[in-house]
């Protein structure tokens, strides 16, 4: 593995910890302030990660400091088995040698990660803002490439605008509050979005630590039937963070599209939210998914609250 030979001057660098959780997010914080105006990271959601069972802190995650101050944090998840290998990066800006130094680690360990799967190559993905605090000449000279983008949609919650839809004819939707609920709603997010970008099949109990269900209130996951199709839909919310509700995943099966679920699915979460006393909910949607998700937000009354791109590093693995 190829790393560099010594820390720039002045820095030092370590694995986190699940000690380091308030740390991170407050660096993140700052981060937030300066991409999009405001602080929008959750501790709950840094914890949730530290603590993943797949994750190992020891050699996948990384605190960077300067003279003692935490400036960057990095973090890899091996979700594919293959050569796919997810990536995390934050930096405060203005720190070109601190960027370099950690990008070198963290693309040496995707490589090493990808070997061991018996791939011939480490294929890397990393979400950044449009306009990041890491400088995209660093990135753009270190072989990555844009290739997705994303955007955060947002929309105002209000009990008089937003009341509780009637669901459509053959449709009733029900809570998973029950095991065979939670893994019915697993099975149909697994279906639902098995063609999407970016999708890694999950098991239930890997996707039981993904939504961090030792926390999660089951009462906001719902699944829609149809009279003649079966189970056809789910819709996943939250409501931990501080900033906006959150809807996790809308999904609808194929066989089961066309008939207004997605619509009624997303009139619930505003009604349900706004019934809260939640003024504000928010999800996240790839503008080059070709179900039309991005369209069927707009109508809805969804607007860009920001947007983040992937970029990918494709990188040879040596032996």
């Amino acid at each position: 593995m190829t790393v560099p030979a010594a820390l720039p001057p002045g820095l030092a660098v370590r694995p986190a910890t699940f000690d380091d959780a308030s740390a991170v997010c407050a660096l993140l914080n700052e981060i937030d302030v300066l991409e999009i105006g405001r602080a929008d990271t959750d501790l709950d959601d840094i914890q949730a990660d530290l603590k993943h069972p797949e994750l190992d802190l020891e050699h996948d995650s990384w605190l960077l400091f300067d003279d003692g101050r935490l400036i960057a944090y990095g973090l890899l998840w091996d979700e594919s088995g293959g050569e796919r290998i997810d990536a995390e990066y934050y930096t405060l800006p203005d720190r070109p040698l601190a960027s370099e130094y950690l990008l070198d680690l963290m693309e040496a360990r995707c490589a090493e990660l990808a070997a061991a799967n018996g791939a011939d190559r480490a294929v890397v993905h990393l979400e950044l803002g449009i306009t990041p605090t890491l400088d995209l000449r660093v990135m753009r000279g270190r072989g990555w490439t844009p290739v997705r983008r994303y955007n955060a949609m947002v929309r105002p919650l209000s009990t008089a605008a937003d009341r509780l839809p009637e669901p459509p004819p053959g449709v009733t939707l029900r809570s998973c509050l029950d095991e065979a609920d939670r893994r019915r709603a697993h099975a149909l997010i697994q279906d639902a979005f098995t063609e999407h970008f970016d999708f890694h099949p999950r098991t239930y109990e890997q996707w039981l630590d993904d939504i961090d269900a030792e926390h999660a209130d089951w009462s906001l996951m719902w699944i829609a039937h149809v009279e003649g199709v079966g189970d056809a839909a789910v819709l996943h919310t939250r409501n931990n963070r501080a900033s906006m509700a959150w809807i996790g995943h809308i999904g609808v099966l194929r066989q089961a599209r066309g008939r207004g679920l997605g619509s009624y699915l997303l009139r619930h979460a505003f009604g349900h939210y706004a019934d809260l006393g939640r003024d504000r909910i928010g999800l996240g949607v790839d503008t080059g998914n070709s179900s039309g998700a991005l369209a069927l937000y707009e109508r809805h009354g969804m607007t860009r609250d920001y947007a983040v791109q992937t970029w990918e590093l494709i990188r040879p693995v040596v032996r």
